[in-house]
């Protein structure tokens, strides 16, 4: 089990809140330095291709103003690898992307294109940066990441959060299982394992507790709960949550 399970606080929702209005407020770069100063190990942020909530001036303003890493989520295409390689960030989190979903609905598919996605991260780690590809806890796509030389999977929460709202207990606890079962896998093949999308502070306790997992990424929950409670006190609650899992 690593000794401290790390937070990355996603702050996408902070630029959707700025762009919905126009302008520049609230600003994502404060609540990047707001999080790194709440503890946050590090910071993701997700410029799509539709740039509907991080701008293409925001990645170099964050980058500029915090001292902890940035993880920076992206479509397979040829302008997110050219922003990419111009910025360098810690790390860059492949992701799967379409135009018409709110968020990003299910994990990458890596085992039916492996031999182009090889190709597409090779500069990325030539360059330095940490590659993740973030997959469904699907034992065939986590081979895959494997057999292409990712170092980093993030495996997809979003089914076992979703269960867990709809009170469906059993599913969720399937899910869980097959996250754990994910997780299991690839640390065996030398994988280093993160998690992330929609947990909550009620959903965190289980997938934290797992000890193969060395980060969790957690945005749209922490800004929500931000707008009540301010977003240093949901980045320690959520903490608190974690580091309780792993007692």
């Amino acid at each position: 089990m690593a000794d401290h399970l790390r937070l990355g606080v996603n702050i996408d929702h902070v630029a959707t809140l700025r762009n919905a209005r126009g302008g520049a407020l609230p600003d994502p770069v404060r609540a990047a330095v707001m999080a790194q100063e709440a503890g946050a190990d590090g910071i993701t942020a997700h410029l799509r291709e539709d740039r509907r909530h991080i701008r293409d001036a925001d990645v170099g303003a964050i980058m500029a103003a915090i001292s902890i890493p940035l993880n920076f989520e992206m479509a397979a295409t040829p302008e997110m690898q050219a922003i990419a390689l111009s910025h360098r960030p810690h790390a860059a989190c492949i992701v799967p992307e379409r135009r018409e979903e709110r968020t990003t609905e299910g994990g990458l598919e890596v085992a039916g294109v492996q031999n182009w996605l090889a190709d597409y991260i090779a500069p990325l780690r030539d360059a330095g940066i940490r590659v993740s590809l973030f997959i469904a806890a699907d034992p065939v796509q986590i081979a895959a990441a494997h057999r292409i030389g990712a170092p980093v999977i993030e495996l997809h929460t979003g089914a076992y959060c979703d269960h867990h709202a709809e009170g469906d207990h059993a599913a969720r606890d399937a899910e869980l299982a097959r996250l754990t079962q994910g997780a299991k896998q690839a640390a065996d093949l030398g994988l280093e394992v993160h998690m992330g999308h929609g947990l909550c502070y009620e959903t965190v306790g289980p997938v934290a507790a797992l000890p193969e997992v060395a980060e969790l990424n957690i945005g749209h929950f922490l800004i929500g709960e931000a707008v009540f409670t301010g977003l240093p006190h949901a980045i320690a609650t959520m903490r608190r949550a974690m580091q309780a899992a792993r007692v």
